[in-house]
């Protein structure tokens, strides 16, 4: 391998990260998929071709495991895929910069450190955040290897790939295979042994008998099948909220207390005003179901708005005509009869799609929506956790927002007992991208131990348990629901009480990298500087 072209090297490493994938089952191959990248540092090759060779192994692990985008949005996959390879690149060239001034040592330790602060920061809300690849995101099909999450989260199977692939390398490289092989299978092994050992712990205490007088409730969730382009087509509102209702009514029973619809379930051509709910005749039919079942409570998706005059308007808010702005938002309802209980505003926007960063906006024309405005949505800043009948207090995750573990966890640390997803993948169609989506949700509830409840407009709706089991689920492209009594979860995980040490960890280390680099750097400067006196 060691004498392999560099374009050889740069597309086994893009194909290797493919293949391991969700949903393949060649997970393991992530242990060995850097390796090829980590010889191409070997080559000696300039910075800036070894940034190009990166740049087209990025590219292709971007291209084969994201391109289903393309059916939403041309314009926003091509812009996500391009984009994000490049984001990616950056850590391995800065690894690689270490490397060349430090030694191997400095330079791998770098390249660990830099790439989870790398994958830190872009799961941050700053307008291209797009962490579908977060590595650690990998194992979402295999759960059971990963249970030590609810301490790390996903940076800590980040920095586990990271570490073994570095260890397959240096065994490869050195041909000391005693020394390596002890290290490598302690790597491999221990944390699946913890793992295993969680796993253990966390059955048996969820199979502890419930509390005499603990209510049966059940939660229904509804998967309504509508083809989400015709009903931006049709406009044909009235149809649509009568299926909802009607699936709701067959699975309703008495115990029922809390009732799910999907993603912009309730949509309109001119989105909905939010203060003015019950005053709008379109939603009769939904105010006249909810009086017919006064003990239940309905989460929803819903495409709304704000309106404000000259004046009142908020910053985020768009001029629309004369002295009238407004806020558009992609939102969470709690409902029942008496109208909206609590609200929550979608923050994390898929770029590209539903927000574009100030500096792209004179791309505006280029990105489709879908089912949005052309000037994107509003989202909001606070963890709004949304209380239910039934007790649940409910952290609502719109879409792609369950990618984000950390984002999730303020939710169960503001007091919520229950996950939400409320999502609308037919944009997509039936590609890998609804079941990588689905599984990474399981992620959710290893680091956070809550039940987690998925209503998905055209599938997979699911329910799933702490440990990041599906325990029941409705499959892609059918009408249906899931009636499920799901229990309320209390206590906080190391990671949600304590947050990602391990990305800060890696912080801190790329910090006193960077720091001993720019001493060595002004070091280097003063003495060039007195020589030349």
């Amino acid at each position: 391998m060691k004498k392999s072209h560099p374009l050889l090297l740069s597309l086994l490493s893009g194909l290797l990260l493919y293949a391991a994938w969700p949903m393949s089952p060649l997970t393991p191959l992530i242990f060995v998929a850097w390796v090829p990248l980590l010889w191409l540092q070997e080559r000696g090759l300039s910075g800036k071709r070894f940034f190009g060779w990166t740049y087209l192994s990025m590219l292709t692990w971007n291209a084969t495991t994201t391109w289903w985008i393309w059916n939403a949005s041309p314009p926003g996959a091509a812009g996500a895929i391009v984009a994000n390879s490049l984001l990616m690149c950056l850590p391995f060239a800065a690894g690689y910069f270490v490397k060349r001034r430090m030694g191997d040592r400095a330079g791998h330790i770098a390249l660990v450190a830099f790439w989870l602060s790398f994958e830190y920061f872009h799961l941050r809300d700053w307008g291209l955040s797009w962490p579908w690849l977060t590595l650690g995101n990998v194992f979402a099909g295999h759960t059971g290897w990963v249970q030590w999450y609810a301490f790390t989260g996903v940076s800590g199977g980040g920095c586990w790939i990271l570490v073994t692939n570095i260890l397959v390398f240096q065994m490869l490289a050195t041909k000391k295979w005693r020394v390596y092989s002890g290290w490598l299978a302690a790597v491999l092994l221990v944390p699946i042994g913890i793992s295993i050992g969680l796993s253990a712990r966390e059955r048996h205490l969820a199979e502890l008998p419930a509390e005499a007088g603990t209510p049966a409730r059940n939660i229904v969730i509804v998967q309504p099948n509508i083809d989400p382009y015709k009903k931006l087509s049709t406009g044909s509102f009235d149809a649509m909220l009568q299926k909802l209702i009607r699936i709701s009514e067959s699975g309703l029973d008495s115990n029922t207390t809390l009732l799910i619809w999907p993603e912009t379930a309730l949509y309109m051509e001119n989105h909905i005003n939010e203060e003015n709910m019950k005053g709008n005749y379109f939603l009769n039919p939904l105010w006249d179901f909810l009086r017919r079942h006064p003990h239940i409570s309905l989460l929803t998706g819903v495409e709304s708005y704000r309106m404000y005059k000259n004046g009142q308007q908020t910053t985020t808010a768009r001029k629309v005509e004369g002295d009238l702005y407004v806020d558009d938002y992609n939102a969470a309802m709690v409902l029942d009869s008496t109208g909206p209980l609590a609200i929550y505003h979608k923050t994390m926007l898929v770029p590209g799609v539903e927000t574009l960063p100030p500096f792209l906006h004179i791309l505006d024309s280029w990105f489709e929506k879908f089912g949005g405005t052309s000037s994107g949505y509003t989202g909001q800043t606070a963890r709004t956790v949304l209380p239910a009948a039934g007790q649940y207090h409910i952290a609502p995750a719109v879409c792609y927002e369950s990618i984000y573990g950390e984002f999730m966890s303020r939710y169960v640390r503001n007091g919520a007992d229950l996950i939400a997803v409320i999502t609308n993948d037919g944009w997509w169609g039936n590609t890998p991208g609804y079941r990588q989506h689905e599984n990474y949700a399981r992620l959710r509830c290893i680091e956070t131990r809550r039940w987690l409840v998925r209503s998905a407009n055209t599938g997979v709706s699911c329910v799933i348990d702490p440990l990041g089991n599906i325990v029941e689920l409705r499959s892609w492209d059918t009408e249906a629901f899931i009636r499920r009594t799901v229990p309320v979860e209390s206590g906080l995980t190391f990671y949600v009480a304590f947050g990602d040490l391990v990305s800060w960890l890696a912080i801190a280390i790329t910090i006193l990298i960077t720091g001993q680099l720019l001493w060595r750097g002004l070091k280097s400067f003063a003495k060039n500087k007195s020589r030349h006196g």
